[in-house]
């Protein structure tokens, strides 16, 4: 290799105990350095660690899922959104961002400071913690050892709401408490239902850590736990409603309803505080559906089980583990989760600037009244489902072979049900493919709004100038 140094660090992850990228990065980069290994240096390390990749990576994904939201608007209005910073428009955020950065940071005369200048910290800082729980690679999550990463998130995330009402609360204004009330509701009410999918999710999988939940579903397709039974690929469906009302998103967006309630709960924000409510909102597009393809959707693995086949033979080579291969194979694994996540944010905003909004009683009421019930129906079938039809137990390619018969001799029925699912569900997205690529051929013809306008032609230069007015013109003017 011609780099001694990464051939060195290679090694290092290949005999790292752990198997953690990061942390043999640590014991390289200190055994380098000549710094001894000790609690205050690992705290250290998880500090750069958070400040330089954590805060980046929540920045990007805001950026991009803003620039992203503007162009999927402007494409179903029949117009081009942002395309005037940078190429295709990409740098419009950051010039947003600059304008924020520069308002002026203003609070009403009549609200509690202390609790308004609070507020926006509290709705953003729990949404940056639960990244540090997401497992985007086999070896590329802050805490793999976290038991409970699942239901962890979920309370970090449950911090949020306290923000929300903060905000409202603290203005002054009621147009800012009638959305922070309407937040306070609409959460509360929609993380049962959330919970419940995530439990039916969990039941089937029989684990809350999200790294080992990764490893489960890494033979393939048939193994992802969405299709582990018909109650958890319905609870897919819940979870996905669940999330967009308790992350605020359209047709839930009632807590800053701008037609009736001016901006909610941070109509008195502006500059640096208003975007910390922004960022919020991005991340948390984010987290929710890095949940939703950590559990249900594979994680990091691709459908075809490769991912999960050479970790585990880069892992457990006889000839000793391949440092090379595994970060390759963590490389591929981050790009396969990032690329999920994006669908998933991608269908958000197309429901965004779909679905008209509704009234917050009729929120209310398919919380209540719909999925409350039906995730409940779908929690008992899913553990009755278990007891009946008992799933292949182990990891696949470490203690069975995914796609031979033989593995499979003690859960055929479990077999035959994930790979009817599994082809219900390749059907579904080929067809929501085939949906989106005739609306992206049929909307090509249609007259952009808009546009640039067609050039005007310079004057012949042939063409006189206009004389002065005539005799008869000056008589009649004076």
């Amino acid at each position: 290799m011609p780099f001694p140094l990464i051939e060195s660090w290679l090694g290092s992850v290949a005999a790292a105990p752990t198997n953690d990228l990061a942390f043999s990065m640590r014991d390289w980069v200190f055994e380098r350095i000549g710094l001894p290994l000790n609690p205050w240096t690992d705290v250290a390390f998880g500090l750069f660690l958070i400040a330089t990749v954590f805060i980046g990576i929540i920045s990007l994904t805001a950026l991009l899922g803003i620039w992203g939201e503007r162009k999927v608007a402007g494409r179903i209005q029949s117009r081009h959104g942002p395309n005037r910073v940078g190429p295709v428009g990409l740098l419009q955020s950051i010039a947003d961002g600059v304008k924020l950065l520069t308002k002026e940071d203003l609070a009403p005369k009549a609200a509690d400071h202390l609790l308004f200048r609070l507020a926006p910290y509290l709705a953003f800082v729990p949404v940056f913690v639960s990244f540090l729980a997401l497992p985007f690679g086999p070896e590329m999550t802050f805490e793999p050892r976290l038991a409970v990463g699942v239901f962890w998130i979920l309370a970090i995330l449950s911090v949020e709401v306290l923000g929300v009402i903060l905000a409202g609360w603290a203005s002054n204004n009621k147009w800012a408490v009638y959305g922070a009330m309407r937040e306070a509701c609409q959460m509360v009410s929609y993380e049962i239902p959330l919970g419940l999918a995530i439990i039916t999710a969990v039941l089937t999988a029989g684990s809350m850590n999200l790294v080992h939940l990764g490893h489960l579903q890494s033979g393939g397709l048939h193994t992802w736990i969405i299709f582990k039974s018909p109650f958890v690929f319905a609870a897919f469906f819940v979870y996905f409603v669940a999330a967009l009302a308790s992350n605020k998103r359209a047709p839930f967006d009632l807590p800053e309803s701008e037609s009736e309630l001016v901006a909610g709960y941070h109509t008195e924000y502006s500059g640096l505080r208003f975007s910390f409510f922004f960022f919020a909102e991005y991340a948390g597009m984010f987290v929710v559906s890095a949940i939703q393809v950590a559990l249900f959707l594979g994680g990091w693995n691709d459908p075809f089980g490769l991912l999960g086949y050479y970790h585990h033979h880069f892992l457990h080579d006889p000839a000793g583990a391949n440092g090379f291969g595994l970060v390759a194979v963590n490389l591929i694994g981050v790009g396969v989760f990032m690329g999920k996540c994006a669908i998933l944010i991608y269908i958000q905003m197309w429901i965004r600037w779909t679905l008209p909004r509704p009234r917050i009683d009729q929120v209310l009421y398919v919380c209540v009244k719909v999925l409350l019930p039906l995730s409940c129906v779908l929690l008992l079938g899913a553990a009755i489902w278990a007891l009946l039809i008992p799933g292949q137990a182990g990891v696949p390619w470490r203690d069975y072979m995914p796609f031979t018969m033989e593995a499979w001799k003690t859960a055929y029925g479990a077999l035959a049900t994930q790979s009817v699912l599994a082809a219900a569900g390749v059907v579904l997205v080929a067809t929501v493919l085939a949906w989106i690529a005739h609306a992206f051929v049929t909307g090509r013809n249609l007259k952009q709004r808009l546009t640039e306008p067609a050039p005007i032609d310079p004057a012949p230069a042939k063409v006189q100038k206009p004389s002065g007015p005539t005799a008869e013109t000056k008589a009649v003017l004076t």
